[in-house]
């Protein structure tokens, strides 16, 4: 008579997904309420930061808020999955143990991350990685978006700008292209896809949303 020990069965590895865009095409808020009307495990990334907080934002919350030594650090350890200069001043980052832990356990995850960033991380999981470009109607509503806000001096309004039209440039390397126009519809149509991809990796729904 012989034995073997139980099987362990392991959990689907849950979809990556890269989503960029210009700064003021939506994709905070977008996100957020992906997060309420997926009935998919779904996690968005906590990436890391040199910048100072803005008023509101929490360590560990919207942000790691790291030191330029501390950036350094995780970096030359190998310990980051993506990293990027944003305007020449602070660094961004995605810490790997952001990532695979969640996937691992079943989770969507989702990176909110630049064109820099996602070139790094679209090079390293080719196909694995689901990138979405949520981009803006035009440039002109991009900039009355930026000034509604009130939070940009001039300066900072005419680089994002600028930054805005390189990054359009590259919406056409992305997987998805979705011009959010109108919000109700864009998370409408982001959480089909997002839908799609659970559901062709065998996922199941979460029981309670």
């Amino acid at each position: 008579m012989t034995t073997s020990a139980p099987m362990t069965v392991q959990p689907r590895r849950g979809p990556l997904f890269v989503l960029s865009g210009p700064s003021g095409s939506g994709k905070t808020t977008v996100v957020d309420r992906l997060q309420k009307v997926c009935t998919y495990p779904l996690y968005r990334v906590v990436t890391a930061t040199t910048r100072l907080p803005r008023p509101g934002e929490r360590d560990g919350i919207h942000y790691h808020f790291w030191d330029e030594s501390k950036f350094a650090t995780e970096k030359a350890a190998g310990r980051m999955l993506e990293v990027a200069e944003v305007f020449g001043q602070n660094h961004y980052g995605t810490p790997r143990s952001e990532v695979e832990p969640k996937r691992d356990s079943g989770y969507g995850v989702m990176l909110v991350i630049d064109v820099q960033g996602a070139v790094q991380v679209r090079n390293q999981y080719g196909e694995d990685c689901i990138t979405i470009f949520l981009d803006v109607p035009s440039l002109a509503i991009l900039e009355q978006r930026l000034r509604d806000r009130k939070t940009e001096t001039e300066e900072r309004i005419q680089a994002r700008l600028t930054t805005a039209k390189l990054e359009r440039r590259e919406a056409a390397k992305y997987r998805h292209r979705v011009v959010n126009d109108d919000l109700e519809r864009t998370v409408l149509d982001l959480n089909a896809l997002l839908t799609a991809e659970f559901q062709r990796r065998g996922l199941a729904p979460c029981s309670t949303n």
